[in-house]
């Protein structure tokens, strides 16, 4: 029989890591519903063209998107973010405003494997739908900023940028376009290739030869408005006055076309510099009409739990949970006492577990202490006999005693 393992790019998460991405998930939860946000959850399958409102020109539309017919002959794609979706949500079941939301889970894109970054992957997601104030964006880049802290990450830079109003951003393009362009025996061939896909991408270039001509790009600033500046450097007081440092990052245009006005990037300080982006988001204002509901503003950010428990695992923070339970039930009497009081015990709120196949006593003691209880209870034939159990420590000091079998919950649990 063929061994069969896992799709390229796809892979298994055992415990005791798995514990941990769930913890992960559990204290993002924490940090943001104290915010007052709820948890949305979107399907794995949508249409196709909720994602394709991402940008035409984008990586993830042209080559990364699961994409298929399914029976029903519909054109549909497996998730590959959480924003477009949110947003078509929203533009169906017209949710008061300002509606503040949370998404974690899977997303896949058919994309290189690499460091951090797998086909199937997790994000948290954070939304606010139907408010414009600059305010909302620092509250939403905040609440980021404290998970990373609750996290016990150190070495997180933020970045932030604006792109203006979709005018402003379309000028800007156009100025980008021309300079590139009037250049383009300077450009690398694969950068060549992007400007004319969306000029905005060739700022993201890594490649040594298109860095002097990058760095002397026209600004984004030099295209905005009154309004547009007006409601950047409101972001920037706002993050001041709550205490987060930042930094302008001029050239920061984020990955899918939707984005406008504000922008930021989570940098992780112990990454390799192309692949340190934790996470990072802007807004949106615009995709929810673009997907069939009425002009929205939106502004929101995804992070990546493999690059921050990546990490989380460099500055030695967030360790994997041991998996351990407080008891571990030995019987040699057959199992069935060992059934029974494993059951109970965790009726009554105690973690326990237990050994099968009858194994010998010497085996279950060793099985006890694998398990990390700190007590082992013990059921041999006098003890059954006297309805009686044995209360071992495992972890301290400490007597064997007898208990009584009626009262072991009570002796555990006062």
């Amino acid at each position: 029989m063929p061994l069969f393992q896992t799709s390229p790019g796809m892979r298994d998460v055992l415990p005791p890591e798995s514990t941990r991405r769930r913890r992960f998930f559990e204290l993002f939860a924490e940090v943001v519903a104290a915010a007052g946000y709820g948890e949305v959850v979107t399907p794995l399958l949508e249409d196709y063209g909720v994602f394709a409102r991402v940008g035409d020109a984008t990586d993830l539309v042209q080559k990364e998107m699961y994409r298929f017919t399914d029976t029903g002959g519909r054109d549909v794609a497996l998730r590959p973010e959480f924003t477009a979706a949110v947003c078509r949500a929203f533009a169906e079941h017209r949710p008061a405003t300002p509606w503040k939301v949370w998404s974690g889970g899977p997303l896949l894109r058919y994309e290189r494997p690499q460091r951090g970054r797998y086909r199937q992957f997790e994000q948290v997601n954070l939304e606010v739908l139907g408010s414009d104030d600059p305010m909302v964006d620092v509250e939403v880049i905040a609440l980021g900023w404290r998970f990373f802290e609750r996290l016990g990450l150190r070495q997180v830079t933020l970045l932030v940028n604006s792109l203006g109003t979709r005018d402003e951003r379309a000028v800007y393009v156009e100025a980008l376009r021309r300079y590139f362009t009037d250049n383009l025996d300077a450009l690398s061939d694969q950068t060549v290739a992007t400007l004319a896909r969306n000029p905005l991408r060739v700022l993201d270039s890594q490649r040594p030869e298109d860095a002097a001509l990058i760095t002397d790009a026209p600004m984004i600033a030099e295209s905005y408005g009154p309004a547009t500046l007006a409601h950047f450097e409101a972001v920037q007081a706002g993050l001041e006055l709550v205490g987060i440092p930042f930094t302008i990052a001029p050239r920061l245009v984020r990955g899918l076309d939707y984005y406008v006005s504000t922008t930021f990037e989570f940098a992780g300080g112990t990454l390799e510099s192309a692949q340190n982006a934790l996470g990072g988001g802007g807004r949106y204002d615009g995709l929810v009409e673009a997907l069939g509901g009425p002009p929205t503003a939106g502004v929101g950010f995804a992070l990546g739990v493999d690059r921050g428990l990546l990490a989380c695992d460099d500055e030695e923070v967030f360790d994997a949970p041991a998996t351990t339970v407080e008891v571990f039930v030995v019987d040699t009497t057959g199992g069935a006492a060992a059934l029974a009081i494993t059951e109970e015990l965790r009726r009554a709120g105690v973690t326990a577990d237990r050994a099968f196949d009858n194994r010998s006593m010497k085996s279950q003691m060793k099985a006890a202490d694998r398990s990390g209880a700190t007590t082992a209870i013990i059921v041999g034939p006098d003890e059954l006999d006297a309805g009686e159990v044995l209360v071992r420590p495992l972890r301290a000091d400490g007597e064997q005693i007898r208990v009584a079998r009626a009262a072991l919950v009570d002796h555990l649990t006062t």
